[in-house]
């Protein structure tokens, strides 16, 4: 386990993000990952309904930001609206938790730099107006 998966309790304890999650939902999270950078491989997450998909890639996302991932660099995308916000909003949450303690020393983690968030079709309509003139 990476210092990343600690955030320090108010009460002065640590305390895991990634405790939450079931075996399949960890492993999930944390594949590919691993303390010599790097680039993390795909990974293709095919569950049920009710079995806590958006709560795994929420994790994997803030994991991999935890972990040293460019937020800018990050593509989480989903089809409604809603999803898309609460996704990014738990992604901050999670990355604000796990740093909470570790603000005092100096480490600090742009989770609200996720520049790239949203449903398929607010990020395509993005991407055409961006690219427009060519």
């Amino acid at each position: 386990m990476h210092a990343a998966d600690y955030a320090t309790t108010p009460s002065g304890g640590e305390t895991c993000y990634l405790d939450e999650l079931n075996p399949a939902q960890r492993a999930a999270v944390t594949f590919g990952i691993s303390s010599s950078g790097g680039a993390a491989p795909p990974l293709l997450v095919i569950a049920g309904a009710g079995s806590g998909k958006t709560k795994t890639l929420a994790h994997r996302v803030a994991h991999l930001i935890l972990n040293g991932a460019d937020p800018r660099r990050i593509l989480l995308l989903t089809f409604a609206r809603r999803m898309a916000t609460e996704m990014t909003r738990r992604v901050e949450f999670i990355c604000a938790q796990a740093c909470a303690g570790r603000a005092a020393s100096g480490h600090t983690v742009l989770a609200g730099a996720i520049g790239w968030s949203g449903t398929f079709h607010a990020v395509g309509a993005r991407l055409l107006r961006m690219h427009a003139q060519s």
